[in-house]
């Protein structure tokens, strides 16, 4: 039975990333692909960072927290869509919908202000290398990572009541991948306006003062690097920061059109692929620019690969 037939009148129908019939058979492979790619090299990252000395460290213990969110926040959007895919349907029940919502804004809130925070950690080792042990000490971290949580989960259970608590009109069909606000907001009929310039008010809040903070962070990074003496520390430094800025801004980026830019200069086409920027492709992309391009990550590598190695030795041997 076609699953249109047997939804409630509760429930919404996503229109999602596979409408066109051409492509929707490679687009599924891609993101496949992209998310469990994902979540390998989150789960790496943190398998790494928990298991080996070397890597127990204020820079590394935030990234791991960063690879847990980014775990997380992709699980709640992808297995769903691809799910859907493989089945033919395209409906999601109202409660689904609620906490999908929620978990999206919660994790994606907590993210935002825990890359702004990383990037002034960043700015502590560089700039100050002789405070770095006081500034960012362990009660630090511990800070760092509940304020990044309280931030994201503030966003969510304030949003995320008020969105749902609308109306919603006879078409309940979202046209988007998932269960994001402004989406969801074009299917209320009362009108919304108050409530989407406290939206505004929020993401200006929790986009635009941590990218400041990260710009402001990488400006003095940049400006110490250059007055380096080293030719090859320059480079290496210079490569490092503006890869780390590439994935930052499409992340911030793409965000801040969808939510601060006002509706009439975007469509809904715009926003779903803005969307996939920073709810599919930057959980790849941040483990495999700040963690597993580095040294001390492949030396750790390397090392859990040597143990693994000597322990089927010496199991061989009885």
């Amino acid at each position: 039975m076609d699953g249109y037939n047997t939804t409630s009148s509760t429930d919404f129908t996503l229109v999602g990333l596979f409408s066109n019939r051409e492509t929707s058979g490679l687009l599924f492979a891609i993101i496949c692909a992209i998310f469990f790619t994902a979540l390998l090299a989150n789960g790496i990252m943190i398998f790494l960072i928990y298991t080996d000395l070397h890597l127990h460290t204020p820079m590394y213990f935030l990234l791991s927290h960063l690879s847990f969110i980014d775990m997380m926040y992709i699980s709640t959007i992808v297995p769903k869509m691809l799910v859907d895919y493989l089945l033919g349907q395209r409906t999601i029940s109202f409660v689904g919908c609620t906490a999908q919502h929620f978990l999206y804004l919660t994790l994606v809130g907590a993210e935002f202000f825990l890359l702004g925070l990383m990037a002034y950690d960043r700015y502590v080792a560089i700039c100050n290398p002789l405070r770095y042990p006081i500034l960012m000490n362990r009660r630090v971290c511990l800070m760092i990572i509940a304020g990044s949580w309280f931030g994201g989960s503030l966003d969510g259970f304030l949003l995320t009541p008020i969105t749902m608590s609308f109306p919603f009109c006879d078409s309940r069909k979202i046209n988007h991948f998932f269960c994001e606000a402004p989406a969801v907001l074009k299917l209320a009929c009362a009108d919304t306006a108050l409530y989407e310039t406290v939206m505004y008010v929020c993401c200006v809040l929790m986009l635009l003062i941590p990218f400041s903070v990260v710009i402001a962070s990488y400006a003095r990074i940049l400006t110490t690097v250059h007055q380096m003496s080293s030719v090859e520390g320059r480079k290496k430094a210079f490569a490092t920061c503006s890869s780390h800025m590439t994935v930052v801004t499409l992340f911030y980026g793409a965000a801040m059109y969808t939510y601060m830019l006002p509706h009439s200069y975007h469509t809904p086409a715009q926003d779903k692929i803005l969307s996939v920027f920073y709810t599919i492709l930057t959980p790849m992309l941040n483990p495999l620019i700040y963690s597993l391009r580095n040294k001390d990550v492949a030396g750790a590598m390397k090392r859990v690969l040597g143990k693994c190695k000597a322990s089927h030795r010496v199991a061989g041997t009885f």
